[in-house]
């Protein structure tokens, strides 16, 4: 997958792939492109490229700068999105369709090879943090409501003035605005931007910010701390945090996976939890396969739980596990569809069922948002009629990302 911006600060990435055809080794005050960008900070990470937060010395802002690894492979990956964002960036010149912008693209010569390098604007968080911000508890329906306007601008637009399918939609790829805390957003705050390495900091950001043990015997130690105070609080009492005040416009990023509707790349597209079960038995795609994965933004956004978290087993596999969560939440695939695929025959008999998980366990969508998340029985009815067409098994019948904005759960 290619990195958005947020992608991989949870972890970090290790050394290994700083080698030849790999990572650039980038560190605090690093000057890119004749001295225009300076490295300010590591803001995460992908299995392409590092993303980092850099200051445009040109225009006095900060940017989000993408290091793509100097393999071949790679640096093709990167002129493909390349093209797909020049696209989108020249389709909306006033940067109002919930789109990330590129803003400029240009190699880079280091000791692991050549590196291209895409610039775009400088955003926040990302959804996936939002989520962990609140403690996975979801963030209210008002708010659901504002972030999915937002999204479905970014995809109608794609799919209907650009034919582009990201085909990776997922809380990892949508970007706030802004960031969670705006007072430690760089680009909105009184920031003073690094403009040459520090001294003293030799390690700057590769790959690590501090030294391993060093960090370990720091945590260990908070914990005790933490320990402390919740035993001498009587037990563990947890804070609620507010989401008052956060800004939640948002843009779709990341389009290293996207592709045109008539230029399609692959078939093995879409991260797991968010996958189309056309995708998972080899029906073929379309731009629907983004509503899906919307579908499920939602509800997670919603209710902080994934909609469908499959697991492998003796007995079967991830994909099967994957169909029959899908089967038991929506009822069950008609057959028409199921045995459609290319890999139909691989997974359901002639009848249309699953061959190796033969009992499932329904509950409809509205029972289980009352039941489990406590909605009341109007949210959960309204949501519900939201989202279940675009959970459609027929991937034709479900709804555009226009029609939805038109969607009177939306417009309440």
């Amino acid at each position: 997958m290619s990195c958005s911006p947020s992608s991989g600060s949870g972890e970090d990435e290790g050394v290994d792939a700083y080698r030849k055809g790999g990572y650039h080794a980038v560190r605090v005050g690093d000057a890119f492109a004749g001295g225009r960008y300076v490295a300010q900070r590591k803001l995460g990470w992908g299995h392409f490229s590092t993303v980092w937060l850099a200051y445009d010395t040109l225009s006095s802002k900060f940017v989000a700068l993408k290091i793509q690894k100097s393999a071949k492979e790679y640096t093709q990956a990167a002129l493909h999105e390349t093209e797909l964002l020049s696209a989108i960036a020249d389709g909306d010149p006033s940067n109002s369709k919930c789109v990330v912008r590129l803003l400029d693209h240009f190699m880079h010569a280091g000791p692991n090879g050549q590196h291209y390098c895409l610039v775009v604007e400088s955003l926040g968080d990302s959804l996936l943090r939002l989520i962990r911000y609140n403690r996975n508890k979801g963030i209210g329906l008002n708010r659901v409501k504002t972030i999915c306007r937002s999204i479905l601008v970014g995809l109608d637009y794609l799919h209907r003035e650009l034919g582009i399918i990201h085909t990776d939609l997922k809380p990892e790829n949508v970007l706030l605005v802004s960031t969670i805390n705006p007072a430690k957003d760089p680009v909105r705050s009184k920031f003073t931007p690094i403009l040459e390495r520090p001294e003293g900091c030799p390690n700057g950001g590769y790959p690590f910010s501090m030294n391993q043990k060093k960090l370990k015997i720091m945590t260990r130690r908070a914990l005790v701390k933490i320990s402390k105070r919740r035993m001498s609080m009587g037990g563990y009492v947890e804070m609620e945090r507010s989401l008052d005040g956060i800004d939640l416009r948002c843009k779709v990023v990341d389009f290293g996976n996207a592709c045109l509707f008539d230029n399609q790349i692959s078939d093995d597209i879409q991260t797991r939890q968010y996958r189309a079960p056309e995708v998972i038995i080899g029906l073929g795609y379309s731009f629907s396969v983004d509503m899906w994965s919307f579908a499920c933004i939602a509800f997670e956004l919603a209710t902080g739980d994934l909609l469908f978290a499959p697991k492998n087993s003796p007995e079967f596999t991830e994909d099967e596990d994957h169909l029959a969560l899908m089967m038991e939440l929506l009822g069950r695939m008609p057959r028409q569809i199921a045995t459609a695929g290319s890999r139909s025959k691989d997974l359901f008999d002639r009848y249309g069922d699953l061959k190796r998980i033969r009992r499932l366990k329904f509950l409809r969508l509205d029972r289980l948002l009352v039941d489990k998340y406590k909605f009341s029985e109007t949210d959960a009815n309204s949501f519900m009629e939201f989202l279940c067409p675009l959970l459609d098994f027929d991937p034709e019948k479900r709804p555009t990302a226009a029609q939805c904005l038109q969607h009177p759960w939306l417009n309440e």
